[in-house]
Order: C-alpha cells, then structure tokens, then sequence
C-alpha cells in the first residue's frame, strides 16, 4: 500500500509543505521560514526539500504529491471576478494572469523539472483540505467540522462532520460572502497589511466598544442559521488599490494610513468587527450542533486563528470540546490535503494526537558555530542548570531569546522559537513592543502555564497547547500578571504539559520555583514584518539587532556584557 505523502500549499499566502509516512506527519514547515520573507507564498522548494531530508527520502521515493486546491476551479473563479468588475479590474487581471499561466496551472510538470518526481500528483478542494486538517488530527472518532477563510475556489466557509475516516462536507457559502474578506477588508482599512493585521485588529479590539456594531450588521446580513450576505456595494475584491468602496469610507470615514497613531474610532470599529464575528461564528456553531447533536467541533480556515472567537464557541455553543489546529490556515492546508489522500482514500489509520514541532533541528555544534561566528560570549550547561538560569535571569527583569528543538509550524510560537519575558512585570509588555518587536503598543502577550496550573489564573478547563483560546483570567489573579492580562481581562493561553515540550515545562517549572508564578510571558521569536526565526544564525541576527538581554540557544547561553 503506498505510504509517502507529499503535502503542498501555495500561491496565496503562507505556502508550506509536509510529509506523511505510514500515515504519520512527519514534517511540515512554512516557506517564510527558509527565506526569510513574511508570508512568502511561492512554490515551497525550500520547505519540501527539509521535508524529504527529514524523511530521509527523496522526491521519487513519493506515492505521491496532493496541492491543497484544485487550481483550475480556483483559476475559473478569478476570471469570472475579474470580468464582472471590468474594467477597474483590469490592472489587477493583467498582474495575475502571467503568474497563472506560468506555473499555478501546471503543478505536475513544476514539480516533475524542479524535484524529478513524476509520480501521481492529487488535488484537494481548499475548503476540504481545511476539514481534513481539523478533524483527521483532532483525535476525535466522530465530529462536526466548521470552516472559514477569505476564499478557496469558490467556497468561503463550509460545514460538515467527520467519522472514522471520513469527511462530509454538508453545505458551504461561496465568494464573495466572505468572513475572511471582509475582515481583511476592514484590516487594511485601518491600515494594517492583509494577511498579517488581522491578528493585530483582534487585539486592538479591546480597546473599542461595539459602537459600529450595527453598520456592519447591516453590511453582512446575518441568517439565523449564522449564513450570511455581504452587500457587494461596501466592497471590491478586485480593485486596484482597495478591497472596500467609497460607500464603506462613507460609512466608517476617512481610512487610516499605514502606521498611523490607532484613535478611538479605529478601537471601536475594531471592536465592531470582532463583535460581528464572534455573533456569525457563534451562530454558526449553534447550529451545527443542533443538527448534528455531536458534543465535539472540529474548526479550520484561517478565521480561526482568531482565540478570542474560538473562546466564545467553546463556552457558548453547546459543544463540549473543540479541537482547533496550530496551523489553522493556509500553511495548515498542506497538512490537510496529505491526510485526506493518507487517511480517506489509501485508509491508513489515524494517528496520534498532533504535535506543532515539526521543524527543523539543529545539532549543538551549528549552535555553538552560529553563536562564534557573531563574536558572543557564551556558555554551555546542562538542562537543569540551563533551564534554572534562564528562570533566574526572567525574574531579573531580562528578556531572553530561547531556540530548542524542532522549529513550531503555524503562527504561534509555542516554546521552541520564543522570547520570554516576566509575566509579573507591569514594563514587560511596553519593553517588549517598544525595544525588541518594534511594533504597536497595544499588542498583548501570551502567557505559557504548566497545564495543571491553568485553571489556578484562568477560567479554562480544557487544555490550549496551540495558543488558540482567550480565557478570562480570574479576577483575583490578573494583578499578579499583569504582563499578560489584555485590556480585556483575557489572556490567549498556551497551556505546557511535560510530554509536549519537556524543556520548555522544565523551565517554567524553574521559574516557579523561584516565584510561586507558574507561566512565563511567551512571544515570538522575530521582529516586526519578519518570519520567526528558524536557524540560530536568524536567532543570532535578530538578538544582535534588538535589546533582548540574553540568547538560549540549544544548551548554550549568552548575554549581553551589562549583563554577563
């Protein structure tokens, strides 16, 4: 029975690969990691080949390669669009078309000239591959699935079950209603980059109060079921410069320029969007759990990156457990499709419960190599020295870089490329926008807790190892943390358990033993506009460049002279 599986996704954004064997993940890695541009959305050479590597297979050792769309249906969608809106969109279809023509139609014979691999390539419907990605891992026998992202051919969010092996996709709404769109939309509107602002938006919204709630009602007319129905006229998806109209700048006023200082109508307008979310992915849920009168949810699509709406259907839907993958969008869509052709149409059996580090690793001597060659003092240590030195220097006041392992997939740092800071250090969350992510003030911070502490600062009673769940922390708790407590009173959870990342709970485990405190303030390891770091050359680069105070890098540590 064939067995290896290549995963691909690309052209959008995010492109990835991964590689399953025996109906395992044994790799995936996102393309921006390699070449160090944000969101880089070409054919994943780079990231496959670390995926063959990791195999320790080459490309014509494959059963076969699965892309996470089928490109000519996608292909018929932009056309269609592009002629509707003619001829506005015309700069736009002139931009696109030469890429489409060139290699996004073409897949087989890319992969056959650059790998050598002419073996059986599949292709997965978008909306498919994101079901696939939250049910097949999940762990779940049996599950509601719901989906949601700015577009794949035509679907735009689809509901469904899964069982055993099996996915069913029941009903879906299609572009141009579209969440994911129309978030992006109003993220750019208030001058964030698409596909890279939204997670900022989310932040930003609690700063806001709904004030805007009921224009944007009006904007997307919500069903009961949770459907819905944008008005075409607030919005072009084809334009030249915009995805929204002079009506929505009429509506919500003058947009704001890049960078610009966020005043309390962006807070609210914000807050208005993420209110209309939460009500449609709300709606949604309820009903699918009505109908399928299944206690576990399974959600996919890059609309639930955002915690804080995943918190609400967590506590409000009915559904007793939801499962929400690290790498919920369109990198995760590579996962998806390889395990839709290993697990639905060769039958492999499922595996075991997912884990996020499926990166590279790097052997001591590369650390130790990097580290030199940037002229830092460092040492090395065993772990428990290692990790009780790292905890000491947190309760300092430092900031420190931490690089362990296996490089994360997905958006989330999750303990392998981190910054760690003190989450009782009421200046952390200032020093860390202002002095080492260079980016807006008001961005939170996470909070990474060993996992049978949780519950002590939070009200959360399932685990959150991917970072995807905003919890309230407890009232009497959040003066205590004040780091990582948003204006809100949430605080987006990665919950640690020992079996996950020993090292990582190791360390936080150190840290409380030092303070009573068990969690650390947990943020990625990159600057602004950059991936996260993958090498401990990238590690190195970004700690020269910033005003972290120390750099753990494997078992070698180094600091800063003020501080050594």
């Amino acid at each position: 029975m064939p067995s290896r599986v290549l995963g691909l996704s690309a052209h959008y954004h995010d492109a990835a690969a991964c590689l399953m064997q025996e109906g395992r993940l044994t790799a995936a890695a996102h393309e921006e990691r390699f070449t160090r541009r944000k969101s880089d959305a070409e054919l994943p050479l780079r990231a496959l080949n670390y995926c063959l590597q990791e195999g320790g297979i080459t490309a014509p050792d494959l059963d076969a390669a699965v892309f996470y769309e089928k490109p000519f249906l996608k292909f018929a969608r932009v056309l269609i669009g592009h002629l509707r809106s003619f001829p506005r969109s015309y700069p736009s279809f002139r931009r696109a078309l030469p890429r489409w023509l060139q290699d996004r139609l073409s897949l087989p014979l890319t992969l056959k000239s650059e790998l050598g691999f002419s073996g059986r390539t599949y292709f997965v419907k978008h909306h498919l591959a994101h079901a696939a990605a939250a049910f097949l891992p999940s762990g779940f026998t049996e599950a509601a699935i719901l989906t949601a992202d700015a577009v794949g051919e035509w679907a735009t969010l689809t509901r469904g079950r899964g069982s055993g092996s099996r996915i069913r996709v029941e009903s879906e709404m299609c572009f141009p209603d579209s969440l994911g769109l129309l978030y992006t939309a109003v993220t750019t509107f208030l001058g964030f980059a698409a596909q890279e602002g939204e997670g900022t938006v989310m932040g930003l919204a609690a700063y806001g109060k709904p004030a805007y709630l009921d224009r944007f009602r009006a904007i997307a007319a919500a069903r009961p079921d949770g459907s819905f129905a944008l008005d075409q006229s607030y919005f072009d998806f084809y334009g030249e410069e915009r995805m929204y109209t002079p009506r929505f700048v009429e509506a919500f006023g003058r947009p704001y320029a890049p960078k610009a200082e966020m005043d309390q109508r962006a807070c609210d307008i914000a807050a208005s969007l993420q209110a209309l979310t939460e009500e449609i992915l709300l709606a949604l849920a309820r009903d699918l759990r009505q109908r399928t009168k299944l206690d576990d949810l399974c959600l996919g699509g890059g609309v639930f990156l955002n915690c804080v709406a995943n918190q609400r259907i967590l506590e409000e839907s009915g559904f007793k457990r939801i499962f929400v993958q690290p790498a919920a969008g369109d990198a995760g869509g590579a996962m998806g499709a390889a395990a839709f052709v290993s697990h639905c149409l060769w039958g492999l059996p499922r595996g075991g419960p997912l884990s996020p580090y499926l990166g590279p690793a790097f052997p001591a001597s590369r650390c130790r190599r990097a580290l030199a060659a940037a002229g830092l003092t460092f040492r090395e240590l065993p772990e428990e020295k290692l990790c009780r030195e790292t905890a000491k220097m947190l309760t300092e006041g430092l900031v420190v870089g931490w690089v362990q392992g296996r490089m994360e997939v997905g958006p989330r740092a999750l303990g392998n490329r981190t910054i760690l800071g003190d989450p009782r250090n009421p200046q952390m969350k200032r020093f860390l926008n202002d002095r080492v992510k260079h980016r807006e003030e008001f961005r939170p911070f996470a909070p990474a807790v060993l996992a049978e502490e949780a519950a002590d600062y939070f009200e959360l009673d399932s685990p959150s190892p991917f970072m995807l769940l905003a919890p309230r922390v407890r009232p009497q708790k959040r003066a205590a943390i004040p780091a990582v407590t948003h204006e809100d009173g949430t605080a987006r959870v990665q919950t640690v358990a020992e079996a996950e990342n020993p090292r990582f709970y190791r360390l936080i485990k150190a840290f409380r033993e030092l303070t009573g405190v068990p969690m650390v303030v947990n943020t990625s390891f990159n600057r602004r506009g950059e991936p996260i770091v993958c090498t401990p050359e990238d590690a190195v680069a970004v700690f020269k460049a910033t005003a972290m105070d120390a750099l753990v890098v494997g078992e070698f540590v180094a600091r800063r002279e003020e501080h050594a």
